[in-house]
């Protein structure tokens, strides 16, 4: 079977892309990922009239730095084969697909609901005298999202955890469609996840671009490239802190914590949010970067740097801390592959999977960004990925800065376009924990017909609930902290 190939954010039109019978598509998805090059950006179902269903599949090829587009039109009350029977890859893909759809995926060894949260959910038990359960949540204290975490033991070790989410029934990807105006959607995009307001707000934006067939200005794109590198910095700052505070290092909390604050400031000073939400819109800089931002900026960045590297080299070298996070919540590579692990827990597992690289998209490919890699998969290494990429997006901030004082400021957003009917885009950007993949559909009068999402948390539970396995359960606070995964980028 034949697929078509786009680049990220190349928009074509649904006509183009390949229609097989469901063997055919099978048989070409589950070759295409047996590539290590490959991985699943996106699988969901269309509503194709007349009882049928078109599932639509988009994989990855990061070595082509382009996507493969297949679909298949099948009964709505089907019984398909399980894609997943041949690649772990595509497990939670059949199970959202199923949860939305009539469809039964036969020979999926994991069939169970993923975002909705029955009484009777079918946990997996185990027998044995000297076992016992731990459930956790789904309320917790503070202001955690609902998730339930149930644990078998045996004593204090973890054999066993598995990951209920789905408490919230948010209907985000339904809202794209019933709100019209750009605006509001852009909002709807900044709340996906929001502490990734910008990763979010980027992909949006410019998968609609894309469909209205409008390019940005560099200046444009030197501002988001700026945006995402900044929220980067600030979210991954906060984590370093909490995960000082979760094996009790309290300088590690106290100055991380403090660091992260004049960053998001500085946000709030550019454009009136600590989060970073109105930053990006389709079509304009609402908050156009300025000189002076510029110079306030390095000034922040400057004072940043000295107290983070110092710190950063007191918690690589301090012999209670990394005897908290040697060898604890190990991802092996194998597992992660199995499971199309993305983002920064990925590359703590050696692989080298980030969009900024492989699809680059905004001012990356000027950048020349060169992913961070660690191959150990425990904590430690999540935690080194994380001070590495801190110091990388100090030097893009500075780079990116110096370039935008070399350009002329613009002040007049571009007009609006319409977007080109019955078309679709796949646009892929790398947030602070990883891959995000807006995908979005349009009908014969090029309004959204369908809009679906992706958060990198949609991939990266499974490796959360994988690493704590053979680890003291004293051990999960610092282990979860090591991935923070999202519950509402989840909870569509």
């Amino acid at each position: 079977m034949k697929n078509a190939r786009v680049k990220n954010n190349e928009p074509i039109a649904t006509e183009k892309i390949p229609v097989a019978d469901y063997e055919a598509f099978l048989e070409e998805i589950v070759a295409l990922v047996s590539s290590p090059a490959c991985h699943v950006a996106s699988y969901f179902a269309l509503d194709a009239g007349d009882g049928a269903v078109k599932l639509v599949c988009c994989i990855a090829d990061d070595d082509a730095h382009d996507i493969a587009l297949l679909s298949s039109e099948v009964e709505k009350n089907g019984v398909l084969p399980s894609a997943t029977a041949h690649a772990g890859v595509f497990e939670r893909f059949e199970r959202e697909i199923a949860e939305n759809t009539d469809l039964v995926f036969d020979g999926h060894p994991w069939m169970k609901p993923l975002r909705t949260a029955p009484d009777d959910y079918p946990f997996y038990h185990m027998e044995g005298e000297e076992l016992h359960e731990v459930g956790v949540g789904p309320i917790h204290a503070g202001v955690i999202e609902p998730g339930h975490f149930r644990f078998v033991c045996n004593g204090e070790k973890v054999l066993h955890l598995e990951i209920m989410l789905g408490y919230q029934h948010r209907g985000v990807e339904d809202l794209f469609l019933e709100k019209r105006r750009l605006n509001q959607r852009a909002v709807l995009a900044e709340s996906i996840a929001g502490d990734t307001a910008v990763g979010h707000g980027v992909v949006f934006a410019n998968a609609w671009e894309a469909l209205c067939g409008h390019g940005t200005s560099r200046r444009c794109r030197l501002e988001r490239t700026l945006a995402s590198e900044l929220e980067r910095i600030a979210i991954h700052t906060g984590d370093l802190g909490a995960i000082c505070g979760d094996v009790a290092y309290q300088l590690g909390s106290a100055v991380y914590g403090r660091l992260r604050t004049p960053v998001i400031n500085f946000m709030q000073r550019w454009c009136g949010n600590r989060l970073g939400k109105g930053c990006v819109r389709p079509f304009a800089q609402p908050f156009p970067f300025t000189k002076e931002l510029g110079a306030d900026l390095l000034g922040t960045l400057g004072a940043y740097e000295r107290d983070f590297l110092e710190l950063s080299a007191h918690v690589k070298h301090f012999p209670s801390v990394l005897a908290r996070l040697e060898r604890t919540g190990v991802l092996t590579q194998a597992q992660a592959e199995e499971i199309g692990a993305v983002g920064m827990a990925a590359r703590a597992s050696n692989l080298r999977r980030d969009v900024r690289a492989s699809h680059p998209y905004l001012e990356y490919g000027w950048l020349d960004h060169n992913p961070v890699t660690k191959h150990h998969g425990d904590v430690l290494s999540r935690t080194q990925v994380r001070i590495s990429e801190v110091e990388q997006s100090l030097e893009y901030a500075r780079r990116l800065v110096a370039e935008l004082e070399a350009l002329p400021e613009e002040n007049a957003p571009a007009a609006p376009r319409r977007a080109a009917a019955n078309s679709m885009v796949v646009s892929l950007g790398e947030g602070w924990r990883g891959e995000i993949c807006h995908v979005a559909v349009t009908d014969g009068r090029g309004e959204l017909a369908r809009y679906k999402i992706k958060d990198p948390s949609f991939h990266n539970w499974m490796a959360l609930a994988l690493a704590v396995r053979g680890n003291e359960i004293s051990d999960f606070p610092i282990c979860n902290k090591s991935f923070n995964l999202s519950y509402s980028g989840h909870d569509l």
